[in-house]
């Protein structure tokens, strides 16, 4: 089970893709669609509407679906690089 603050973290970066999701369909610089999608794949988790939401939409979009799921397996690699334990320097070769 997830931490609280793991949990709040993931709900606060799920609103914030969709926040810039919206701006990005409004704004030409920004990809909204894929921001929006990445914003409902992390609320979905925990939130029954942004599930259903997101299923409709990669059932209606499956080229956007296929963006998706490979933005989606960077980000997880990215995010496993990221938290990965860093090797303590050796003390005694320095």
């Amino acid at each position: 089970m997830r931490s609280r603050g793991k949990r709040i973290a993931i709900k606060l970066a799920g609103w914030g893709f969709i926040v810039l999701g919206i701006l990005g369909i409004f704004l030409p610089i920004l990809q909204g669609i894929l921001f929006l999608l990445v914003g409902l794949s992390l609320l979905s988790d925990d939130s029954p509407w942004a599930a259903r939401l997101l299923h409709r939409l990669k059932k209606k979009f499956p080229k956007i679906n296929q963006k998706l799921e490979e933005a989606l397996v960077k980000a997880r690699e990215f995010r496993q690089n990221l938290f990965k334990k860093k090797p303590k320097p050796n003390e005694a070769g320095d």
